[in-house]
């Protein structure tokens, strides 16, 4: 490794925009590992952050949760047979993220790629296919029960496969989706209004907002689960021991804050697993829009404007 300053779209609070600077060449400490990014990957937390800055980024501050890349130094205490390999990664918001050449990891939360996998298709990956992991884990395997999911975005898209794939039959509320991609995706119905909803279901995932949650409440089954991926349904909708609902939120990047080693590894482990699946055509995803690294606040605004998965080529 050659670079000796670090190439970052850097955050500037006064105008809330990002903009491109030579910062010092991040040094990976204890248990970390440095990566050189090959794709940066875009999702909405990033430009709303940006537009929004809810957790008070200083001048300078590196946004960006998703990329892949090579690893090209490591730190104290990391196995050196990580050099060379490559990486995706979901990073902390609170912490230098994706949007530069370079990003120091937490070794024990990157994922190898397999190879199959572009750095391109890589760095769209984290955020979706773990968020769609986390929330498919919250309830119980039932092949045969029937799931709603409200929204089919990218999260939402991994969500489907997934249970398809478990043997849940998989209902969509969503007003844009054709009926040839629900019977690519094995989606048993397609309904365009809330009122159009005849039956009870075993769980439904919402990545919507925590009010819109609520109004799937009433179609859940007695045990049944409701599954928040946007927001959270701020109170129980039902009297206590009645139907007994379960309540689930969803917040990848919180478990930077309160997920432990073995959660952390866990998860991990899933998402290899999970591109081994795409690798292998058992999981499909679309390619996503690519923009060279000058070229950042477009892929910004593409991804804001046409919300399609967007990635920047470092």
């Amino acid at each position: 490794m050659t670079a000796s300053t670090n190439l970052a779209w850097a955050y500037q609070p006064q105008s809330a925009v990002v903009q491109c600077e030579n910062q010092p060449l991040p040094t990976p400490g204890t248990g970390q590992l440095l990566v050189a990014n090959r794709g940066i990957g875009i999702n909405p937390v990033d430009w709303k952050f940006i537009h929004a800055n809810p957790l008070n980024w200083p001048q300078g501050h590196i946004p960006g949760v998703d990329g892949a890349g090579e690893v090209v130094a490591v730190g104290d205490g990391v196995d050196s047979r990580w050099l060379g390999q490559r990486v995706a990664y979901h990073a902390a918001l609170k912490q230098a993220g994706s949007f530069a050449r370079f990003s120091v990891l937490n070794a024990e939360r990157v994922m190898a790629l397999p190879e199959g996998i572009d750095f391109a298709l890589a760095a769209a990956l984290p955020c979706p296919l773990l968020t769609a992991w986390q929330a498919f884990e919250k309830i119980p395997v039932r092949p045969g029960n029937a799931v709603l999911v409200a929204g089919l975005g990218a999260v939402n898209r991994w969500l489907v496969q997934m249970l398809v794939q478990h043997g849940f039959q998989v209902d969509v509320l969503s007003r844009s989706t054709s009926a040839e991609t629900a019977n690519a995706m094995g989606i048993r119905q397609v309904f365009r209004q809330l009122g159009d909803i005849g039956q009870r279901y075993f769980a439904a995932f919402d990545a919507i907002g925590g009010d819109h949650a609520a109004t799937l409440v009433p179609l859940l089954k007695a045990n049944g689960h409701i599954i928040c991926i946007q927001d959270r349904v701020p109170a129980p909708i039902d009297p206590p021991f009645s139907r007994t609902i379960s309540y689930h939120e969803i917040a990848l990047g919180a478990l930077h804050d309160f997920g432990d080693s073995e959660q952390w590894q866990a998860l991990m482990q899933a998402g290899e697993t999970l591109m081994a699946q795409l690798v292998s055509g058992s999981l499909s995803v679309e390619a996503p829009t690519t923009f060279p690294f000058e070229r950042m606040p477009e892929a910004l605004a593409h991804s804001e404007t046409s919300k399609q998965k967007t990635v920047v080529l470092a």
